[in-house]
């Protein structure tokens, strides 16, 4: 029988679980809306290369836009169902991540999905202008896992009927961080839990190699150990769902 080891088993179809922005990302039809490549912060793992660190320009998709109307002009060419606004950091240019939200809305109409990545613990008030400038869906980066700075800002969002969740990279290097995140996590105001897989790429990889960070197969550019954190930690929530075990440990845990 044809054995191919080197090829990692096809991702799982979306499910009822998943928020609408993933299983439209999924799908690969959500635009990409890098609005600034500006950030307040130097994440050791950020991918950005050097092309888009820290330089205040705006893509769509892979087209370099100076305007709105161009970047709507991408997302009529892909046929695109939503978009996902990302950087950077969308917050450092504030304003005019809320111009893009409500121009894409006004062309498209509000089935257009929209989600908004960000790690930066906003002024509570500010979750209302997000809200009536049409974001759906928007997803935390907790920045050295410190989610309690956050908690009045992810409470605001909810309330103001965002679909408000966190969103952060699994580091093979901080399990123990990561998963006494799971219990911290268990009282805020958040639908969702989004684990990504470390990828070591142009970016980062000096900074990944001093951590002791290798790929994890020849073929793609997950950090070895990564995926099987992030396996790990959806076991222990699954479980606390069901009222079963935890198959790390053994221990039953609330949901």
């Amino acid at each position: 029988m044809l054995s191919l080891p080197q090829v990692p088993d096809l991702a799982e179809a979306p499910d009822l679980s998943d928020t609408e922005g993933c299983i439209q990302c999924q799908m690969g039809s959500k635009l990409v809306l890098f609005i600034t490549g500006n950030c307040h912060w130097q994440c050791d793992y950020c991918p950005l290369s050097e092309t888009r660190r820290d330089v205040d320009w705006m893509f769509a998709n892979e087209r370099r836009c100076e305007t709105f109307e161009e970047v709507i002009e991408e997302a009529r060419a892909m046929r695109a169902t939503g978009a996902g606004i990302t950087g950077g950091d969308p917050l450092m240019a504030k304003e005019r991540t809320l111009e893009g939200i409500s121009r894409l809305k006004e062309e498209f109409g509000p089935g257009f999905h929209l989600h908004m990545y960000t790690s930066i613990p906003f002024r509570p008030e500010v979750a209302r202008d997000f809200a009536e400038a049409g974001l759906d869906e928007i997803r935390f980066h907790l920045l050295d896992l410190d989610a309690e700075r956050y908690r009045s800002t992810i409470s605001a969002c909810a309330e103001a009927g965002i679909l408000t969740g966190v969103e952060i990279p699994c580091e093979p290097d901080k399990r123990d961080e990561l998963l006494a995140l799971l219990d911290e996590l268990r009282d805020f105001d958040i639908s969702f839990l989004n684990l990504n897989e470390l990828e070591i790429t142009v970016g980062n990889h000096d900074n990944m190699e001093l951590r002791g960070f290798n790929l994890s197969t020849e073929i793609t550019a997950g950090a070895a150990g990564s995926n099987e954190l992030a396996h790990e930690m959806k076991s222990r929530v699954m479980a606390a769902e069901q009222g079963v075990a935890d198959p790390a440990d053994g221990a039953f845990r609330e949901p």
